[in-house]
């Protein structure tokens, strides 16, 4: 329709003058300084896989914690890796021959408490939508789940918990999708784990087998952005995984960490193959 594709190409332009803006405020690295946080990302992962640490992943047949396994495994920095989840899943590849994985019922966490016990580090990446789950079960699985599950991870021995989250999550935000994931976050962070990271990324863009229509019109509207303005309104989940765990490595006094959308690009730059985007 003519008059949709107007509107369209309203919010194009506009998406695209906003990502112009926020490039502009910008201060990317050097490309030496670039070179020397590279060198330095790769001494902290190999200082990190001498202290055999395991962790757990929530979420690992979602999008993220797809790759996320994916990086973990790569990187080689944990001596147990677990996954925990409603169902088993399996996996072709040898890579994954050493995992763990623990089936629970999300809605009887309590009764699976041992799955949660034992592990240095957490990696939270749950998540669904009010389309897919209705209200009710979108605070379910966002909050509910999320927040059982940290403190189960924290009376089992949790170190340092990672959730992922969103870019404007707000506990008082009039947007369920945005109140919800920032009461969860503050919620978690009471639990008063010795490090406790949040990431909140912006748009992901991935090939989500999932079906979220919303999702997929900004993603096609953000490719010529994201092309133009990398670390604006969107960021690949390749990029997001990476930034997790280089931020893992990197020991800091620190104790709650919020990283935005910006940090996220700088952070999942360390270490990326330039062959990736090709």
């Amino acid at each position: 329709m003519p008059g949709g594709e107007s509107s369209w190409g309203i919010v194009g332009w506009l998406l695209l003058i906003a990502a112009g803006l926020l490039h502009f405020l910008e201060d990317p690295s050097s490309e030496p300084e670039q070179l020397s946080m590279n060198k330095n990302i790769i001494a902290l992962r190999e200082g990190y896989r001498k202290l055999n640490r395991s962790c757990f992943i929530l979420g690992a047949s979602g999008e993220t914690g797809k790759e996320l396994l994916k990086e973990v495994i790569k990187s080689q920095l944990f001596h147990k890796i677990t996954l925990i989840g409603r169902r088993k899943i399996t996996f072709e590849d040898e890579a994954y021959k050493d995992l763990v994985q623990e089936v629970v019922d999300f809605e009887k966490l309590d009764d699976f408490s041992a799955a949660f016990q034992g592990h240095d580090v957490g990696f939270c990446c749950l998540g669904t939508t009010k389309a897919k789950a209705g209200e009710a079960g979108f605070i379910r699985v966002d909050h509910d789940y999320v927040l059982k599950s940290a403190q189960l991870a924290k009376a089992g021995g949790c170190r340092h918990f990672n959730l992922e989250s969103s870019k404007g999550a707000d506990k008082s935000s009039s947007y369920l999708y945005l109140r919800v994931k920032g009461q969860v976050e503050a919620e978690v962070q009471e639990l008063d784990f010795e490090r406790y990271s949040v990431f909140r990324p912006a748009v992901l863009l991935c090939d989500r087998q999932e079906s979220r229509p919303t999702e997929w019109i900004a993603r096609k509207m953000l490719v010529p952005i994201s092309y133009l303005f990398p670390s604006a309104l969107s960021v690949p989940v390749t990029t997001l995984v990476r930034a997790m765990v280089n931020n893992m490595v990197m020991q800091n006094d620190k104790r709650v960490e919020l990283l935005d959308n910006k940090a996220i690009h700088e952070l999942g730059k360390l270490g990326e193959s330039k062959n990736e985007h090709a």
